[in-house]
């Protein structure tokens, strides 16, 4: 916030000033990022960082995969599938967030969803769907160690 009243100047009328500030948010993020990867190397094998309970063995190699899936990703797609994926952000603001047109935003979606499938061998979302309903139909949960 301080960096944006600080910028105030520099906002212009008639934009939406959502985006704007998640805008100067996501910056600010990607330098501290950078930042810290210069200054901390070793920090993402801190034992600090580390959730205090794991989760199942299934769920917590599945999420790997998919954390590795992500990453592979080129970063407009992997921005894009962020945004909207994850923060539910819509189209529009992720258009306004990306400088680039809706049209834009859809593609790259969709060619991010279809990217992450691809490196999880996958052949379509509703493989997914179908293998987590499997799971849970034969007693695995999320939260158990061990088949009911």
């Amino acid at each position: 916030m301080t960096k944006a009243l600080g910028n105030l100047d520099k906002f212009e009328p008639g934009t939406r000033l959502k985006s704007w500030l998640f805008t100067i948010m996501r910056n600010t993020h990607y330098t501290r990022v950078k930042a810290a990867a210069r200054e901390a190397p070793g920090l993402l094998d801190c034992a600090s960082s580390r959730p205090i309970s794991e989760a199942t063995q299934d769920w917590s190699l599945r999420s790997k995969e998919v954390y590795g899936a992500i990453q592979k990703l080129p970063a407009h797609q992997r921005e894009v599938l962020m945004l909207i994926g994850v923060l539910g952000v819509s189209y529009e603001e992720t258009a306004e967030i990306c400088d680039c047109a809706v049209g834009t935003v859809k593609s790259r979606l969709n060619r991010a969803r279809a990217q992450v499938l691809e490196f999880l061998d996958e052949r379509s979302p509703q493989t997914l769907v179908e293998r987590h309903d499997h799971l849970l139909e034969n007693g695995w949960d999320r939260g158990a160690d061990q088949r009911r």
